[in-house]
This record gives structure tokens, sequence and C-alpha cells, in this order.
């Protein structure tokens, strides 16, 4: 359809004078039908989406006894005087 090209050699009627001419005529262009031609594109896009994840935390405080044993100590004293009768040789 779009390599035909026209043959300017070829004799065109004119009808005019009704007779072959052998230059072509100026007239207006031919209008073709609509040609469409169909392109397709794709458009991909991005959509968020908000997953929420919620984390529970739980806490334990184990409580473990141990005992630390607390010494005491006690101390008496006793004096002994030998020079009185009750005590030492009576010296």
């Amino acid at each position: 359809m779009f390599n035909k090209r026209c043959n300017c050699d070829r004799q065109m009627w004119n009808p005019g004078f009704n007779q072959p001419m052998n230059m072509p005529q100026m007239s207006s262009p031919v209008m073709e039908p609509t040609i469409t031609k169909c392109i397709e594109k794709d458009f991909y896009h991005q959509i968020p989406h908000v997953c929420p994840i919620h984390t529970h935390t739980i806490n334990r405080h184990i409580l473990t006894h141990c005992y630390t044993p607390q010494y005491t100590c006690s101390e008496e004293c006793q004096v002994i005087d030998c020079g009185r009768p009750d005590g030492c040789c009576g010296f």
C-alpha cells in the first residue's frame, strides 16, 4: 500500500480538455483511510502495604534465694588474782 509510487510518465486525464496530458496536474492531495497503530505499554507501580508486626515481651524476674551465714562471736574475760586467799596458793 505504501510502497506504490506514482508513475509520472503515464498520461493523466484532463477533464477540461477531454484529452490526455503528459504533465501532472496540481490538485489537492487524496486523503487515505486512517491507519491505527496499537502500542501496548506496561507501567509498573509500587503499592506500599503496611504489615503491622507487634512484639510483646514478657520479662520474668526470677528470685533465687541464697543464704550467707553471718557469724558472731562472744568472749568472756575472767580475772584471777593469785594474791587472794581463794586464788592461787596464797602467796
